[in-house]
């Protein structure tokens, strides 16, 4: 048998140990740890003399690139704990106080932009014209592109309405722009010098613009954001994840940036746009999915001020269904990466505060936390099976290395978003134990957010897919007939698959004595095969159930 050569670092200083087979490498090893202490081997593996096996230069590789994936995981992680600070420092400060009422209240026109929303369409109709303002100051605009039986719905609501409110039905002959589009075509015949958005999942409270419209007697403030609320976040654990989620952006995220001179944008519904800002920002565009950012950053580079009103609720429904939630999400990921790559620029050269720059970055270039995730998570499988193979004992400064990264990212967003559920007012022992599960839905995004991130690379923008809403408020129980799907291709099996890769992580890392890692992929794994999983079964069954339902086109 021919003799192998066992090498150790021992105090950062290469020694070689002769001896027959494996056996020597377990001898060796706890020699050295009994003698030593693991903290000071470096490494220890089977060698042919004098040169290290392709394996495990294979897994220093793998290694390096794993941290190399933790560091910016880190500081994304940073950025969040540093909202949080922001937010803590300056939550007791409300928006600026508005002596008085106007004299004269200026003249509104309420856009409802919705395309296919047969089940909320007449809800939200109803809705809006309860809203309390001067019948002779206000207009309806609902900008109705939809194929089905929508308009027909929307047409019997305007008919029942009171003579004395102008709703006027508004359709287009094609698409074109999509929900910008829409909005462009209505401000060509609007009347308002102020304009309210909402979609078709929002229920407006009645005093909205009584709330909204005074913020805007000055005449630098361009935009008024009010903060979302959910008309149904107990309907299941997934509607709960979502509303912690919306909580962090609303509650701590918008109010930091508001509150710290920073850019923070308008949400696409729920606020009240002076005409003139939109004007001179260069008017609603489609070459992103997220029009409403777009236009925020623009408006806001032109120094027209936003206002952010957190006490002025309006309530919207979350989406039930998985492929709803992700297809929702792939579209803000992908268009916040088109305004990244469209604007980055222009803010870096802008003259506005430093911070106010590095808190832009930060905010559309989140989405690049999922490839770097999703790289992560196909690279600790192959790194933890080499281990594996070459009997490796990382030392626990490696092993430290690669935890505390995730770790410190994790705490940052646990807390972050625990105080965001504070700040609503709706912690509840609960949700402490479903804060972990908002990590974990995050990593199951990470296939879908990613294709999402890299599909924005490239010049066109897209279709924009909206997300389907159910009418869900009145019955918390049963889930109505899926009128509508968005079927995502192959991405969920991308997803559960994944989801399987994590799991074999997980598994692995615990056998060979690294349980952070295997905790924090057990996450990913439980992340991605309930994104996955569910995806999967939401689409056959709402193939079985409804044959003939309508499944959104890639282009409508």
């Amino acid at each position: 048998m021919p003799q192998r050569t066992v090498r150790a670092v021992v105090n950062q200083q290469p020694c070689r140990i002769s001896g027959l087979g494996r056996t020597v490498r377990n001898q060796v090893r706890g020699q050295l740890e009994t003698e030593i202490g693991d903290t000071h081997v470096a490494t220890l593996y089977i060698l042919s003399p004098g040169s290290p096996t392709l394996s495990s230069t294979a897994e220093v590789i793998l290694t390096w690139v794993q941290c190399a994936l933790l560091v910016p995981l880190a500081v994304l992680g940073l950025h969040r704990g540093w909202i949080l600070l922001q937010y803590l420092r300056t939550r007791r400060q409300r928006a600026p106080h508005v002596a008085a009422r106007p004299a004269e209240w200026p003249r509104v026109t309420i856009q409802l932009p919705i395309f296919n929303e047969r089940l909320v369409a007449g809800r939200l109709v109803e809705q809006v014209a309860e809203i309390d303002y001067p019948r002779d100051r206000l207009e309806i605009q609902v900008l109705d592109d939809s194929t089905d039986d929508t308009s027909e719905i929307v047409r019997k609501v305007i008919e029942q309405l009171p003579g004395d409110l102008h709703v006027e039905h508004v359709r287009r002959t094609d698409r074109t722009g999509y929900k910008a589009g829409a909005l462009a075509h209505g401000l060509t015949v609007a009347k308002g010098e102020l304009i309210a958005v909402f979609d078709a999942d929002f229920l407006p409270p009645r005093n909205f613009l009584r709330d909204t419209v005074p913020h805007m007697q000055d005449e630098r403030i361009g935009m008024v954001q009010t903060r979302w609320g959910h008309l149904n976040p107990d309907y299941s654990v997934l509607t709960d994840v979502q509303r912690t989620l919306l909580d962090g952006h609303f509650v701590v995220e918008h109010h930091a940036r508001a509150r710290n001179g920073c850019f923070f944008n308008f949400n696409g519904t729920a606020g009240l746009f002076r005409r003139a800002c939109i004007d001179d920002a260069g008017g609603w565009q489609h070459d992103t999915l997220t029009e409403d950012m777009d236009l925020s950053y623009r408006a806001q580079l032109n120094d027209w001020k936003f206002t952010y009103l957190p006490d002025v609720v309006c309530p919207a429904e979350l989406p039930v269904e998985m492929n709803a939630f992700l297809s929702q999400q792939h579209r803000w990921a992908k268009g916040s990466t088109q305004t990244a790559r469209k604007l980055l620029g222009r803010i870096l050269r802008a003259e506005v505060p430093l911070h106010a720059k590095a808190e832009a970055g930060f905010h559309l270039l989140g989405n690049t936390a999922f490839p770097l995730l999703m790289s992560l998570i196909l690279v600790a499988l192959p790194l933890q099976l080499l281990r594996v193979a070459n009997h490796s004992h990382p030392p626990m400064w490696l092993r430290t290395l690669e935890a505390m990264p995730l770790l410190f990212a994790t705490a940052c967003l646990l807390f972050y978003y625990g105080f965001a559920r504070l700040g609503a007012g709706t912690f509840r022992l609960a949700t402490l134990f479903r804060l972990p599960l908002v990590f974990a839905i995050g990593a199951g995004m990470c296939a879908n957010n990613t294709a999402a991130v890299f599909s924005a690379l490239r010049r066109n923008p897209g279709e924009f897919r909206r997300t389907p809403k159910r009418d869900v408020v009145e019955d918390t129980t049963t889930l109505r007939a899926s009128t509508y799907r968005s079927p995502r291709g192959a991405t969920p099996w991308i997803e559960c698959a994944l989801g399987v890769w994590a799991s074999v992580t997980a598994i692995t890392a615990f056998s060979i004595g690294i349980p952070w890692t295997g905790v924090f992929h057990g996450l990913f794994a439980i992340g991605l095969t309930w994104a996955g999983f569910r995806s999967v079964t939401e689409d056959v069954r709402g193939r079985a159930a409804t044959p003939s339902a309508r499944v959104l086109p890639a282009n409508p």
